[in-house]
């Protein structure tokens, strides 16, 4: 079966970037890494983060990472929330608006919660634009603080 696989140009950190996606991701396995000899960094890796399968390649300072792509994370509740927030925002990281952040490497991120979701597409347009003026607010998504805008409150 055919199936894409995004891959990830890290330069030269690839064993440190392992080491934190399989320590912020609870399910995360590795797959199929590459040395090209014991005692040198990783050259490739394949992760699965939450069941989507990343490669990442240790291929030196020749291209880094923008905000044009990013990693969308699905979650559910203001506790899984600010757990990724927080993993991914610690130790080099930092936020932006609107949910989305960077990790210690670069990589872009959003972490949505699907209470956001939710209110952005609810029926009430009325109240879905009132959301979306509350999230435009925001850098971290304080889902109370949507789900009282879409409601009026």
């Amino acid at each position: 079966m055919t199936s894409i696989m995004p891959c990830l140009w890290f330069d030269d950190r690839i064993d440190e970037a392992i080491a934190f996606y399989t320590e912020t991701f609870k399910d995360a396995r590795v797959h199929d890494l590459v040395r090209h000899a014991p005692d040198k960094p990783a050259f490739t890796a394949v992760l699965e983060l939450a069941g989507q399968k990343l490669m990442l390649l240790n291929g030196g300072p020749r291209f880094t990472f923008n905000e044009s792509v990013s990693l969308v994370i699905d979650t559910d509740g203001q506790e899984e929330t600010d757990y990724f927030w927080s993993r991914l925002t610690s130790d080099g990281g930092e936020e932006s608006m609107c949910a989305w952040c960077k990790d210690r490497f670069g990589l872009s991120w959003q972490v949505v919660p699907r209470q956001l979701t939710k209110a952005l597409t609810g029926p009430d347009r009325e109240g879905a634009n009132r959301a979306m003026q509350a999230m435009l607010q925001m850098r971290e998504i304080d889902i109370a603080t949507i789900e009282k805008a879409y409601a009026g409150a």
